[in-house]
């Protein structure tokens, strides 16, 4: 997984000014995206790999990415699939069609999450004021993607470059997250 393929999908939301900025780190918010939850069972990932347009991850704590593609292992039958806004009903419609009666979940949760950019020389750092995930680049690798929990709030972080992380949280919990986010860059700003 490369930074390329990352950067046509996750940008930053064009409409809204960066939470933080600063010469070490910056939070930007995550342009809105088509979210598809995907559950089922390993046979049925060659059909939805053809449809989605990008093979399904099958390590865990892994990604593959296409151009404007990507899809992020969540669990041993679960996936997330990410693509532009406007690409949700082509793609709903694709891989429903592909599927038939084949037994699996799909379902829209483009609504229910939104995404952060964090990225700078200290993102690692800034994250783990609130995550305890070893985040250095040999233990967790650009591609690298994980559920866990920031302070109390159920979090995704998907490393997209060396210096750079999507953390993703339901709408609900991106007001507190963010916040404690930039409750502890303010110490970045005192050093």
């Amino acid at each position: 997984m490369s930074d390329l393929l990352a950067s046509d999908l996750i940008t930053p939301d064009a409409g809204e000014a960066p939470l933080l900025s600063q010469a070490s780190v910056s939070i930007l918010k995550a342009a809105p995206l088509t979210r598809l939850s995907y559950r089922g069972r390993k046979a049925s990932l060659a059909d939805v790999s053809t449809a989605f347009g990008t093979p399904l991850p099958e390590a865990p704590l892994t990604c593959t990415t296409a151009a404007k593609r990507a899809a992020l292992w969540m669990g041993p039958d679960e996936w997330t699939l990410l693509a532009p806004e406007d690409d949700l009903a082509t793609l709903f419609e694709a891989i429903e069609s592909k599927l038939g009666t084949t037994p699996h979940a799909l379902v829209d949760i483009s609504d229910r999450s939104q995404a952060i950019i964090v990225s700078g020389d200290k993102a690692a750092w800034l994250l783990n004021t609130g995550i305890f995930v070893d985040f250095s680049i040999a233990t967790f690798p650009v591609g690298t993607v994980t559920r866990t929990i920031f302070h109390k709030a159920p979090v995704m972080v998907w490393r997209t470059g060396e210096d750079s992380f999507v953390v993703e949280a339901w709408v609900s919990f991106m007001d507190y997250v963010s916040g404690l986010l930039l409750n502890a860059a303010s110490e970045l700003e005192a050093a």
